[in-house]
């Protein structure tokens, strides 16, 4: 008897699940749709825009480029920072840790969370901050889904780059919103798509009306668009009212 009991249990516990993952399925694909994927697309499409592949951390020497603060105006973006000394901020995709390690000595009373995936950038960046004697870094292990951040916490959350690269932006979008304080903004720098002059790969490039749709759409509205960079957006959002 106890044996036929545990066969039911085990049968509704298979049979529920797989319901969820069917459900989650179905879901996914209200969200996304597919196509055949561009060069360098992934194929997975987001409200009218087909998410770029990832660049991963082999990268990190062009990241690292000594022409790169020439080229992107890197002391303007940290010069016009929405950020405070005491201020939290966590830079999502932080790859080889380029801006988080100028960001922390902006914020000395604050905090800055250096979210990423991947394992290389994460050990990267935990070493650079012990060489720097950085006490107000701290690395977090994302996923593609989330960016376990805690809620409630984040005064400025920043993606140079990267949000182009999200392979579920709904529901990064969303965990960033929880994360945020009550006036926390989402500072995003992408490469200008409007520009077919900026020497990028199309997919890598993104234009300020679709940035702005795929942000309204959960729940930011756009609060300043700084023009000052050579070529990248410099796109400020906050919670809707």
């Amino acid at each position: 008897m106890k044996r036929y009991i545990l066969a039911i249990i085990l049968g509704i516990a298979f049979n529920f699940q797989q319901v969820v993952l069917a459900q989650s399925s179905k879901n996914d694909t209200q969200v996304y749709q597919s196509k055949e994927p561009s060069w360098d697309g992934t194929g997975k499409v987001y409200l009218g825009r087909e998410i770029s592949q990832v660049m991963g951390f082999a990268g990190k020497d062009w990241l690292e480029r000594a022409s790169r603060e020439r080229e992107e105006g890197i002391a303007a973006a940290l010069e016009n920072l929405p950020i405070n000394s005491s201020s939290t901020v966590a830079d999502i995709g932080a790859g080889s840790g380029y801006y988080t390690f100028r960001i922390a000595p902006l914020v000395p009373q604050g905090k800055v969370y250096a979210v990423e995936i991947q394992k290389d950038a994460i050990d990267y960046i935990n070493a650079k901050s012990k060489e720097l004697n950085l006490k107000n870094v701290e690395t977090v292990q994302g996923s593609e889904k989330s960016s376990n951040l805690p809620k409630g916490a984040i005064d400025l959350v920043i993606m140079v780059d990267v949000y182009h690269e999200l392979s579920y932006p709904q529901e990064m979008l969303q965990s960033i919103y929880e994360s945020l304080s009550p006036n926390g903004k989402v500072l995003l720098l992408e490469y200008r798509g409007e520009d077919p002059t900026i020497n990028i790969k199309p997919l890598h490039k993104m234009t300020e009306k679709q940035v702005t749709k795929e942000l309204n759409a959960n729940g930011f509205e756009l609060e300043k668009n700084g023009k000052f960079l050579p070529i990248q957006h410099y796109l400020i959002y906050k919670k809707k009212k």
